[in-house]
């Protein structure tokens, strides 16, 4: 592998690891309703879990509710099931038609708790930037040792690769930040 081969290995796989942050971070609660909330439930559907918008059109009319219609209203037991048995804590109200969500606002423990998790998780995307620059280090070593390039074009790579770490961690703590300030301004 050369140089430029590791450097796109590496910040694609660095842009993967903060677009799942940026996802798991559109599933957190804020005591908002967002159809974002829903992403991350699976409905058991013919066997396989399979996701709640793929069944269901789901739309938020006011910042307390979410509406989730049923392309198929035979689907609806099984996506109350799904809403219940998740780690939102909503109970869902049908009507045999909809399903309607009630969004409660959080108190001020609930919101340092979430702050908190959001911290985890970035620690998490930062950690798995970190293996990445590991294993893209490795490459340069590697490829250095079987003589494809010069140990100056390897440590000019390896500080490429740090440059990216810096960035994609400095993107994290932004979305982090973010987060925890939406969570806190209720």
């Amino acid at each position: 592998m050369n140089s430029d081969d590791i450097l796109l290995d590496c910040e694609e796989r660095m842009e993967k690891a903060a677009n799942v942050f940026r996802d798991q971070l559109r599933g957190l609660r804020t005591g908002r309703a967002t159809p974002a909330m829903l992403d991350n439930i699976r409905v058991e559907y013919y066997g396989s879990p399979t996701p709640i918008k793929t069944l269901a059109q789901i739309s938020a009319p006011d910042p307390q509710q979410i509406v989730i219609r049923p392309f198929n209203a035979g689907d609806l037991k099984d996506i109350e099931k799904a809403i219940r048995s998740s780690d939102l804590g909503l109970a869902p109200n049908s009507d045999g038609k909809i399903i309607r969500l009630q969004i409660p606002a959080m108190s001020g423990d609930q919101r340092t708790k979430l702050v908190k998790r959001v911290k985890e998780l970035s620690e998490d995307a930062k950690v798995a930037c970190r293996n990445i620059r590991r294993d893209a280090n490795k490459h340069f070593d590697q490829a250095e040792k079987d003589g494809e390039m010069p140990e100056d074009d390897r440590d000019k790579g390896k500080d490429e690769v740090q440059k990216l770490l810096k960035t994609y961690e400095g993107k994290i703590e932004e979305l982090a930040d973010k987060k925890s300030a939406e969570i806190m301004e209720q």
